[in-house]
């Protein structure tokens, strides 16, 4: 018995610890493929189509609200109204009415909007997303539907096959504007073309007077026309560009009716006509535009000669102005020349500026408004120190003043 009893122990004790190893052996293979297990799982990726966005807390598709994500989703002061998948743009008096007939629900979403979409799992499938609730009945200004089938739409709209009410295209049925017809939602625009803008009434258009603008627009004279407006210029002058006048020099075109003993001057505006022999007794001429006094008894106490020069000034030319040089033509040793206006400054216009012993400068002192003709005569008084020699010559100077200041 004691050598039974022996045996019997030893082979529980071995059976106990065979059972022991046997259940640790048995949790590291459960821990092992539990590991395994989870490495080789792929992660679950979900997709939505465009305008929705996956939410982790209700496992499915959510829309994207785009009028708060997108700043400028609208623009021209139109309102951003969000819906299921999208957005759209309206003017902000329009409104949106939810339709409550059961029989609008049953029928699903309103004809042209997708319903939300389910998500897209990849590669395992995932709960079903929450049903999204349905769409809006879109429902301008002054409409009213609480059924399907029964909408009114307001002026501008109109209800078509899929009965919603449509924009209509003012601008192709009927064309209301004079120029042109911009088509908007619900409504149109017109527009003028260039030279014209918009009559009180909105539609018809009225001539723009550009010429009461400003006097600048034209140097001489603005004629308004239909749609735009011209310049003129006064006789003498040619249009330079689109607003200046340029003087025409009759003399060189050929557009005078001055004689062959006749010297054609051009001035601003128009020319004159002078003899081109101007001496007269007890002058005889000696040269272009120079008189000499033939005989010294009959000279005396007059002027020995007289050169007669010609010039054309603006009208109303601002002053003080440089406008004419005098300069003695011989220069002798010895001699001292003064300078004066001798006719012609009864109005105080001119001032003789001495520059040097042989020039002087002509100043116009006040303005002159033409058209007019002045006669200046300059004097140039010579006097010899040595042989206490004294003599003169005159300048007479023809001013045209023009009848523009251009």
């Amino acid at each position: 018995m004691k050598l039974y009893t022996c045996r019997f122990t030893q082979q529980k004790g071995i059976f106990s610890r065979n059972f022991m190893m046997f259940r640790i052996c048995l949790y590291f293979g459960v821990i092992i493929a539990c590991i395994f297990s989870q490495e080789a799982e792929e992660p679950v990726s979900y997709s939505c189509t465009d305008g929705y966005e996956f939410d982790v807390g209700s496992q499915g598709c959510k829309d994207i609200n785009e009028c708060v994500t997108l700043p400028d989703a609208c623009k021209g002061g139109m309102r951003c109204i969000n819906y299921y998948g999208g957005y759209f743009c309206l003017p902000p008096n329009a409104q949106i009415i939810f339709s409550t007939d059961q029989s609008d629900t049953a029928a699903g979403p309103a004809p042209g909007i997708a319903p939300a979409p389910a998500p897209v799992p990849d590669p395992t499938p995932v709960p079903e997303p929450e049903p999204v609730a349905r769409q809006p009945l879109l429902v301008w200004p002054g409409f009213h539907g609480n059924r399907r089938g029964t909408v009114r739409c307001s002026a501008g709209f109109l209800v078509d096959e899929q009965n919603q009410c449509r924009d209509i295209n003012e601008c192709e049925t009927s064309n209301p504007c004079q120029h042109m017809c911009f088509n908007i939602m619900g409504s149109y625009i017109c527009q003028c073309k260039q030279g014209f803008e918009l009559a009180p009434d909105s539609i018809s258009c009225q001539d723009i007077d550009e010429c009461s603008y400003s006097s600048y627009m034209c140097q001489y004279q603005c004629v308004n026309q239909p749609g735009q407006y011209t310049c003129m210029c006064p006789d003498g002058y040619q249009l330079q560009g689109t607003s200046l006048c340029q003087d025409v020099n009759e003399c060189e075109t050929g557009g005078h009716n001055c004689r062959d003993d006749e010297l054609c001057w051009n001035y601003h505006g128009g020319f004159r006509c002078y003899p081109r022999n101007p001496c007269h007794e007890p002058y005889v001429r000696t040269g272009e535009n120079r008189c000499t006094c033939s005989s010294p008894s009959l000279c005396h106490g007059v002027t020995p000669s007289i050169v007669y020069k010609y010039m054309s000034i603006l009208s109303d030319r601002s002053v003080p102005a440089d406008i004419f040089q005098i300069q003695a033509t011989n220069i002798y040793a010895n001699t001292h020349n003064t300078f004066r206006i001798k006719a012609g400054n009864e109005g105080g216009e001119f001032f003789l500026r001495r520059s040097s012993n042989v020039s002087a400068m002509l100043m116009l002192t006040k303005p002159l408004t033409g058209p007019r003709e002045h006669i200046v005569d300059l004097e140039m008084l010579t006097h010899n120190t040595v042989l206490n020699y004294r003599s003169s010559s005159l300048l007479r100077l023809t001013l045209i003043v023009g009848p523009y200041s251009f």
